[in-house]
């Protein structure tokens, strides 16, 4: 079946407006960053940073296969998944599971895809993930948030709202992300629900789901149902979802549940290690990489049991820590290294890569968060990410997203994404007609070729002042986060929902308001 085929069926929750091309925010898109369309995602166009060579790659694998076979992967507290892995062939004593070399590698390779097509409710904003495909995600899992006008306070359901609505409005954002906060108003067993509706009706772009507990994926998998449609959602992915190894080598109950049900429900899993070097892997960049390896394997693995065919994705979050406080660092070297090995370890095994984001340590968005996060973006954009979580709003080494910095980081994400494309070595690029025309001694301003194309010519930031010291001090002297502070709430007062079928929505609505009567409120 065709991608126009299974996009004319079961899609009961697409946008009317926009369908076509992306409604009011595509036009938003064409004015901001001089972006000549609307691109639902990045197709590259150059190549990638790879300093790791073959023997290098060579001895990260072998590694990581003794550490799959010697020392093996626990999966705790999920008799399932341990008769799976019996079941597969794999050495299973107690909660530990060993597994012969090549083995993980071999049943990868057999089914999983190396590109992943995460249809939108709107289809000109479905994305491809994997190979030269890259996608940019705002950041996920704050409990608090900061503006300029508040200070820093605990994250709320409204703020939720407003992430995914600048999200919306973010032509450098391909998608709408997941927990973008923590709405903590809301209770844990119930703000799932608040936050899958959220996605679903106040944006059109692609969104991640729960994985806080097997039934809340589940009720994410049922919701999906109600906006594209059962048939669609068994033949098609339309929901990803992030499962972190509890590192070292770990999968706990929580995370192998929730990969199941999507697994099973045909829907992508990141499988990402969560690694702070030094305190969650070995202090060197070889050793991390060899457990990321090992553990990454052991997650996408499974999902292939579990649905041979289920789409994956390679992930990892890899940080270093202060060797004198403990505390995490940003924007550094090691790090950076780590993610190109992983880069290129996905690149071998054949499936797609997540990592990256404008991830920083700082409290407020001051040059500390620019140039750590310009750091981790320009790394994660040079080595190949394909899905890129957390690129806006990351600021307190994630405990915090910042309003400001959202803003400030979309900005970053639609420049990135303009390198990423590549030279235009069309005839229009070449210019030689501008060449001729002008000649020695004279400028290209009034030229024909300068007149065609200067709209588009260059990207241009809606944040970064370019002007005289006589106007910056006129207009009042704003520092950049002052001016994101504007900014966003500019978006914010520009916002228009994107169309939704009126009996979706309701239905939508009304699955939620059941399953929130059918349980007591719970904070766990």
């Amino acid at each position: 079946m065709s991608d126009a085929e299974t996009e004319g069926r079961g899609r009961r929750g697409r946008g009317g407006r926009g369908a076509g091309g992306g409604g009011r925010a595509a036009r938003q898109a064409s004015r901001s960053g001089g972006a000549k369309a609307f691109k639902p995602y990045i197709s590259r166009g150059i190549g990638y940073f790879e300093p790791f060579n073959e023997e290098h790659l060579a001895t990260i694998e072998y590694n990581a296969d003794t550490v799959l076979q010697e020392i093996g992967i626990e999966f705790r507290d999920d008799p399932e998944t341990l008769e799976i892995w019996k079941e597969a062939g794999a050495d299973v004593q107690g909660e530990r599971v060993r597994f012969e070399r090549g083995m993980l590698r071999q049943i990868i390779q057999k089914t999983a895809p190396s590109v992943i097509t995460q249809h939108a409710r709107n289809p000109a904003r479905t994305v491809k993930i994997g190979e030269g495909n890259s996608v940019l995600v705002p950041a996920y899992g704050s409990p608090f948030i900061r503006n300029l006008d508040e200070g820093r306070r605990y994250a709320t359901i409204e703020d939720f709202r407003n992430f995914v609505k600048l999200a919306y409005m973010s032509p450098g954002l391909h998608h709408s992300g997941g927990t973008v906060c923590e709405p903590v108003d809301l209770p844990v067993n119930k703000r799932h629900l608040d936050m899958n509706l959220t996605h679903m009706t106040l944006s059109d772009k692609p969104f991640m789901g729960s994985v806080t507990a097997p039934e809340r994926a589940q009720d994410t998998v049922d919701m999906c149902k109600i906006l594209f449609g059962d048939e669609f959602v068994d033949q098609n992915c339309v929901v990803i979802n992030l499962i972190n190894a509890n590192s070292p080598m770990i999968f706990d109950d929580t995370m192998l549940g929730a990969l199941k049900v999507y697994a099973r429900n045909n829907q992508a899993c990141v499988i990402s290690p969560f690694i702070l070097s030094g305190a969650m892997s070995p202090v060197t960049v070889a050793g991390t990489l060899t457990q990321i390896f090992a553990e990454a394997q052991a997650g996408m693995a499974l999902t292939q049991l579990v649905r041979p065919g289920a789409p994956v994705v390679f992930g990892t979050f890899a940080s270093s820590i202060s060797m004198q406080s403990g505390a995490p660092t940003f924007g550094t070297p090691e790090p950076s290294l780590v993610l190109y090995g992983a880069g290129q370890l996905a690149r071998r095994l054949g499936v797609p890569f997540r990592s990256g984001g404008g991830l920083n340590a700082s409290k407020t968005p001051d040059a500390q968060a620019a140039y750590e996060a310009a750091n981790t973006l320009q790394t994660a954009a040079l080595g190949g990410v394909n899905f890129m979580l957390h690129t806006a709003g990351w600021c307190e080494g994630g405990l915090a997203m910042s309003y400001e910095k959202f803003v400030m980081d979309a900005d970053q994400a639609a420049m990135m994404g303009r390198l990423l494309e590549g030279p235009d070595m069309s005839e229009n690029g070449q210019a030689m007609d501008a060449l001729r025309e002008v000649g020695p001694g004279n400028h290209f301003l009034g030229c024909a070729h300068t007149q065609a194309n200067f709209e588009n010519a260059f990207y241009r930031s809606p944040l970064a002042d370019n002007n005289s010291f006589e106007q910056w001090e006129s207009e009042g002297s704003k520092t950049m986060e002052e001016r994101a502070n504007e900014y966003y709430k500019k978006l914010l007062n520009q916002y228009e929902a994107p169309a939704i079928d009126e009996g979706v929505k309701e239905a939508l609505e009304e699955y939620v308001a059941k399953k929130k009567e059918s349980m007591p409120d719970a904070n766990y």
